[in-house]
């Protein structure tokens, strides 16, 4: 429930510099970056430029640290995902800022660029990906052939690593449990519907739009008819200009979110015994994967490869399911026999319709919101 992802470039916002907190010494003393076989780990597009799995283990155990940004620990189960690359390989690992947006990971590593407190990974929405593709390190994991074509940036950029789907979580003893979203345009629901941020620079909530547009007969090539369906929301009485957090949720002020599904799932743990509950509603789905990628200024480069590896392999894919995100390798472990089965039958499969826009469609959809959003919602 957190304003995390911006869909504008970092270059176009006026941000104050990031400090993270993290205090890590530089591991690059001997000039190989950290690599056992000499190979500079900050140019290493694989494991096997390290000499293979157990040389890139050594030389990010002799970085000894990690700093990541912008996750939240309830963010599709990052907390558990830290705690278990922190259990798995001795590596420290520095989390700051988990609740600032993907421009604002882009301008904490330009701001901080050469210090050894600067972001090593980041975990972003593809608008700012697309935007920023210089700012990021080319490396392919061991499990890159289980991720398909268009789910992975050929050179090794970016890869795409989980998705959810946008739903409604409603607290069920405050509203009647929708079964369309014409239905909190209606009496019962005044004053009571927000969304995750501005949808002018957060991804959740630009998202939401995006998925009314789908649910009220737009497209994905034409979001306006999700401005739309806001515009009637704000003249309805109904929308709520604020930002849900977990202590919106327990306090009862943000009684109905549009969120990713795991969002809205993971508030019902800490709802302040409301009984919260999350709909993902008939008819047209919406799934926005979340991208992985390497700062190519890190100054952990072989922790930030392994990272990288981590995050993409069973362990991790299995957690972020588990926190009903689908991880983006969860067909190749199905077939393989190394999905989590009781996690997988409890998120259930994905709907059949389920759209998951381009990267042209979300940049026509940013331009969209950001020339219409403000006068929509007035």
């Amino acid at each position: 429930m957190i304003d995390k992802r911006l869909l504008v470039s970092a270059a176009t916002l006026g941000i104050a510099a990031l400090a993270l907190t993290g205090c890590s010494a530089s591991a690059d003393a001997d000039g190989t970056g950290g690599a056992a076989n000499g190979t500079d780990a900050a140019t290493a597009t694989s494991a096997e430029d390290f000499g293979g799995m157990d040389a890139l283990v050594a030389a990010a155990q002799a970085e000894g640290e990690l700093n990541v940004i912008a996750l939240p620990d309830t963010w599709a189960n990052y907390g558990e995902i830290i705690d278990g690359f922190e259990k798995e390989y001795d590596i420290t690992v520095n989390s700051d800022s988990p609740d600032v947006s993907s421009a604002e990971e882009i301008t904490a590593a330009q701001n901080l660029k050469g210090q050894d407190t600067a972001p090593d990974v980041f975990d972003l929405g593809s608008a700012v990906t697309l935007a920023n593709l210089d700012q990021f390190a080319p490396y392919k994991v061991s499990t890159w052939d289980d991720i398909a074509d268009d789910h992975k940036d050929a050179d090794g950029k970016w890869v795409y690593d989980y998705t959810g789907l946008m739903s409604v979580g409603y607290d069920a003893d405050a509203v009647p449990a929708p079964e369309s979203l014409d239905d909190l345009l209606g009496s019962d629901y005044k004053g009571k519907v927000a969304i995750n941020g501005d949808p002018t620079q957060a991804g959740a909530a630009a998202a939401a739009v995006e998925w009314a547009a789908l649910q009220e007969g737009g497209s994905a090539d034409d979001v306006s008819t999700g401005v739309d369906y806001f515009s009637q929301l704000a003249d309805a009485g109904n929308f709520l200009p604020t930002d849900p957090t977990p202590a919106t949720i327990a306090s009862g002020e943000t009684p109905v979110v549009f969120d990713w599904s795991y969002n809205n799932l993971a508030a019902a743990a800490d709802a302040g015994g409301r009984d919260w509950k999350t709909a993902v509603l008939p008819g047209t789905a919406l799934g926005s994967y979340y991208n992985q990628a390497i700062n190519v200024d890190a100054p952990h480069p072989a922790a930030a490869r392994l990272w990288q590896e981590y995050v993409m392999g069973d362990d991790a894919q299995n957690l972020y399911l588990a926190a009903g995100a689908y991880p983006v390798r969860l067909a190749a472990m199905t077939e393989a026999g190394t999905v989590d089965q009781d996690a997988l039958e409890s998120v259930g499969e994905q709907p059949a319709d389920t759209v998951q826009f381009t990267a042209e469609q979300t940049e026509a959809a940013s331009k969209v919101l950001a020339d219409t959003w403000a006068t929509a919602i007035g």
